[in-house]
């Protein structure tokens, strides 16, 4: 069987091979969530600082990484970086398997996210480089399904494992090996030159503003969507509602991120150059919801809106962001933007706690209203930069979709 690419076909396996990197790049620090509570039980002796380096160490090297890896793949055999952060990612979950000691599990932890970073930013490129056009848009909804789909599937597994053994829970950092395996296939038929009439090569070099805009406004909206992760859980133990439903919410959060990349572009053809603007608007409501509402339909209706708002932008920027570069420099624009990604996963909690401490507030829906605000400002700016490349979806754009 062979699939359409926009600039010719590939095997089927090929195309497998490349959304099985864009399931692996979801899985650092989800063998962590469901043991974070019971640390203090299995390492007596471990220190709070230990177990925040155990989360917060891998995260802070994936984003140093994902910027080498994008200059690294210029000029280079991008598959031999592929290659390597997948051996290193796999061998790392391998050592977390067998480890004793809480040293060992943030040394392991550590160089996990040095591959993870090497292999974030290929996972696009590898969907830039096989598709063009509106096959890539399309592609790269896929892949932002993939990912998110990943996420609840092996966040679920690991809290199941992890009640019958804590060393079980980093099985699923072994799923790097699987993908390496199929993707040693991609040498035996290597993408296409992209076609001489792409929007690629009207760029003799990456579009420095709008990449700014594209990784500012990523930054903004994954900041924005990211207090679900983290208030969600404190917001239904406060309202008394069972902890089950707010893992619940949770998954249905991610799986609303997955959802629009199934009909990207049925979705971009019917909204436009209202699609940021409408999106934009549906995290705003479903932030105002969260931070009114307390029976838990409607905290989750809250949920969804946001993870569908979420979900639409995310592969829109990157297609964006392949388009601003010429075909060689792709990743590495990818790359910029991809690590904003994460510095917002970082940052958001420590920009709602200071933020809190200045608002002398301790209330368990501030984090919640902050970005509700934050969120409708950006919807603001949405619609008067509709018509703009980076900010909205002008014609030259969604007319190809």
């Amino acid at each position: 069987m062979r699939i359409n690419t926009g600039k010719g076909d590939i095997a089927l396996i090929t195309l497998i091979a490349i959304w099985s990197v864009s399931a692996v790049t979801s899985l650092p620090g989800l063998a962590v969530s469901p043991i974070l509570g019971d640390m203090n039980n299995i390492f007596p002796k471990a220190s709070d600082l230990e177990i925040q380096m155990l989360t917060s160490l891998p995260s802070l090297l994936i984003i140093p990484f994902v910027l080498i890896a994008g200059r690294l793949s210029i000029g280079r055999d991008k598959l031999s970086i592929l290659y390597a952060g997948l051996a290193i990612f796999a061998l790392c979950g391998v050592a977390c398997l067998l480890a004793k000691s809480m040293t060992a599990l943030i040394i392991f932890s550590s160089i996990l996210g040095l591959g993870a970073g090497m292999i974030i930013p290929l996972s696009t490129g590898l969907v830039v480089d096989y598709f063009t056009g509106d096959v890539r848009i399309r592609q790269l909804g896929y892949s932002s399904a993939i990912n998110n789909l990943t996420l609840v599937g092996a966040t679920a597994l690991t809290g199941y494992v992890a009640d019958i053994n804590w060393h079980l829970s980093f099985i699923v950092y072994l799923l790097p090996a699987i993908s390496l395996l199929l993707c040693l296939k991609l040498r035996n038929e290597k993408a296409a030159p992209e076609p001489q009439h792409s929007d690629q090569y009207k760029q003799t070099t990456i579009n420095r503003r709008h990449l700014a805009v594209l990784t500012i406004f990523y930054f903004v909206i994954t900041y924005a969507s990211l207090v679900i992760t983290f208030d969600t859980a404190f917001l239904f133990e406060k309202y008394h509602i069972k902890q089950e439903l707010a893992g619940v919410s949770i998954s249905l959060f991610f799986l609303a991120i997955m959802l629009p990349g199934l009909f990207l572009n049925r979705i971009i053809t019917v909204t436009r150059s209202y699609t940021n603007i409408i999106c934009c608007a549906l995290m705003t409501i479903g932030l105002v919801i969260m931070t009114t509402a307390k029976s838990p339909s409607l905290l989750i209706l809250g949920v969804i809106l946001i993870g569908l708002g979420y979900g639409v932008m995310q592969p829109i920027i990157y297609d964006k962001t392949a388009i601003i570069a010429p075909p060689h420099l792709a990743t590495q624009a990818l790359s910029v933007v991809m690590a904003a990604n994460y510095l917002a996963i970082i940052l958001c909690p420590f920009i709602i706690d200071l933020v809190r401490r200045a608002a002398h507030t301790s209330s368990h829906t501030f984090g919640f209203a902050l970005n509700a605000v934050v969120a409708a400002l950006i919807t603001i700016v949405a619609l008067f930069t509709r018509k703009d490349f980076a900010m909205g979806l002008d014609e030259s754009y969604y007319t190809k979709k």
